[in-house]
Parts: structure tokens; sequence; C-alpha cells
């Protein structure tokens, strides 16, 4: 490590108000001289792996990813030769096939039932909250399903088809509070064999199956953090999956989180650490890819909510770590808190939303009521 390298890290920080060895909550300390190297040669990468070895912490981490975000230090950093040949693979190859995209299922979701349960609560909702008057996340959540419900008018009988359904959760919800038939689908092993248990008794089917082989008549379509996972070489055949499930006359609501700028890769650190092949679609590559299939009734962007819910996980998941401390290892639990926090930090920024599109085969006649 050069004085020089030192140097223009310590530049590079201080653009987004960010100082080394500073006394500010979101100041970095840092504990090994290899940290500025690997910042300069790796970007995000580089910095999350030396958080995860123990190089460096801030004591308000989210705080300091959400000026940093801000700042666009990301775009600032040189671009290495793995991150451009990242950019050109996905650009040429597609990364999320049928069998690639069980990678995500087996490395993320398929971590454990109780260690999810432990973080996101009982009922396991492994997305945004809606915090429309409450500070509870329990409540939030299930203000978001009945949010949904709303959204798209569920009543008995409707049969709805849960695209990505994870463990469960509005798939029973949909059955017991709203009378459905409910199809939900999932690539993750350990989902499915939950979600099944959790909805026995009920009219609902949980299937292991990728949305590409779904082709039935359903009502309704709900797709929750899904479609994060399709990669955009797949946005058009995921809503031509829909279009082609969906009857006339039907609602899809699309949920994801969605970044500002379009993109053909993520953030190379959340690739390789937490979500495999995975892309977070800007509204403009939803709207391209729904084109010619469905009328966008309406687009709902409450991504400031999962700035919090990503801070309720973290409380959760620190509170409950020392019973899978010996299970994980220390590196992985600094990579999971690392993780929850930088993504807390890019929501606040504002720089990734949650949208909810509303899509409708052949438009609402009339035109579509918002809900909120």
């Amino acid at each position: 490590m050069s004085l020089r390298t030192q140097t223009l890290i310590a530049e590079l920080f201080a653009r987004a108000d960010i100082r080394l060895h500073g006394v500010r909550p979101w100041d970095l300390q840092v504990h090994n001289q290899r940290f500025y190297d690997r910042v300069l040669a790796e970007g995000t990468l580089g910095l999350g792996e030396a958080y995860m070895d123990g190089g460096w912490d801030c004591a308000a981490l989210d705080e300091m990813c959400c000026r940093a975000t801000r700042a666009r230090l990301d775009e600032q950093l040189p671009r290495t030769l793995r991150t451009g040949i990242a950019v050109l693979t996905a650009m040429l190859f597609n990364r999320q096939t049928k069998r690639r995209a069980r990678r995500v299922g087996e490395v993320h979701y398929d971590l454990g039932n109780d260690f999810f349960g432990a973080m996101l609560g009982p009922e396991r909702q492994y997305s945004c909250a809606y915090f429309a008057g409450t500070d509870d996340l329990a409540v939030a959540q299930e203000r978001k399903l009945e949010l949904i419900s709303r959204k798209l008018g569920l009543v008995p009988g409707l049969r709805l088809l849960d695209i990505g359904c994870g463990w469960g959760t509005l798939a029973r919800y949909a059955a017991e509070r709203h009378g459905c038939q409910v199809v939900g689908v999932t690539i993750s092993r350990q989902q499915q064999a939950h979600a099944a248990a959790a909805c026995r008794g009920l009219p609902v089917e949980i299937r292991l199956q990728d949305y590409r082989e779904l082709n039935e008549p359903f009502d309704r379509i709900v797709s929750v953090g899904m479609m994060e996972h399709v990669g955009g070489k797949n946005y058009g055949t995921y809503m031509a999956a829909a279009a082609r499930c969906l009857r006339d006359g039907g609602l899809f609501l699309c949920h994801t989180i969605g970044g500002a700028v379009s993109r053909h890769t993520t953030d190379p650190w959340i690739e390789r650490y937490i979500f495999p092949n995975s892309t977070l679609p800007s509204p403009a590559q939803v709207a391209r890819a729904a084109e010619g299939r469905f009328i966008i009734e309406d687009v709902h962007n409450f991504g400031a909510h999962y700035d919090r819910t990503l801070l309720a996980w973290e409380r959760n998941f620190t509170q409950s770590w020392g019973r899978y401390r010996a299970t994980y290892g220390d590196r992985f639990g600094r990579m999971w808190r690392y993780y929850l926090l930088s993504c807390a930090g890019a929501f606040r920024a504002r720089s990734i939303g949650l949208f909810q599109f509303m899509l409708a085969k052949g438009g609402v006649p009339g035109g579509y009521i918002p809900v909120r």
C-alpha cells in the first residue's frame, strides 16, 4: 500500500463526507492496510470483501453506504478487467437459463428455513413491508399483503398464480382471507417444502417449477420479489409467460426492486455473495417488456419502506446470530450484516426503489382506480 493509494481512497470517500478514522458514526475505521489496495483494485467488490475479512468497520454502516451511494462513489472507482468481462458476459449470454436460475435457490434461499424465520419473522416474508401507520414489522408485512389483495381485487373463487411464491405466505393469505384458489411456484426446494406444509388443507398448490414452464389460465397473477432474478435477457419471456396464463381482463401485480438506471448487471459484491445472476430492472425495462402484452394501469414506488424493512431484519439477525454463529461462521455473519445494511443505505439514498406495477390484460374498462 503506497501513500498515494491511501490518499486517493481518502479523497474519494471525502467526496461523500466520509472520513477514514473519523469520529462520526458513518466514518470508516480501517484495521488492515490492504484495505486501500483492495478498494482501488476491485471497487465495491473489494470494499465488501475487506469488510467480510474484518479489514474495516463503521458504526453506522447503513448511513455510510447511503452517503457513498448518493455521491456515486462506485462510478468513480476504477473498472477492473473482471468488471468489464462481467458486463460483456451479461450482454452476450443468458445467465438466467432454467439450469442457472436454480443457483440462487441453492446458494441463497436454501440457507435454511429456520435461519430465515429468525430474521424475517415467523411468516417469512422476504420482501418490502408496508409501514403505513405502523412501526411494527409484522403488522407492516400484513398490510403489504392486504395492499396487494386490494390492488388485485381478490374475491372468493378467483384463481391466483403466485410466481416466485417464497415460503407461501401470500398464497396462504389469499386463500384464507379472500377465498382464492392459488398455485404458487418456486425454484427453492426448502421454500417449496415449507410452503406446501404451511398451506396444507387450503385450496393451494405449491410447485417446484420454473415460471417458463407455466401454461394454464388464471384470473389474477402476482409476483413479489421475483423479477430481480429473471435477468435482462428474459424480461420479455417473463412477461410473455404471465400474459400467456392471464385470462382476458385479468390483472397482474408485479412487485420488484428497481434501479433508477437501466443496467445489464448488478453490484459485483451482491452478485458474488448474495444473489447470483441477479439484475435489478429499471421501470423503463419493465415497461418495454410489458409493451404489447399488458396495459400499465398504475405504478407505486414505496422504496423508502425498504430501508425500514432491512433495518428491522438486521435487528432480528443480530439478536438471533448466536444460534447460527457456529454453523455459518464469523465471516458469513459480517457478510450478511453488510448485505442488509448496505442495501438499507441504497434504498435510503433512493438510487433503487420498490415498485408495484399494476398490469392489465386488455386494460381496465373505464380505467383502474389506484389503491394505496
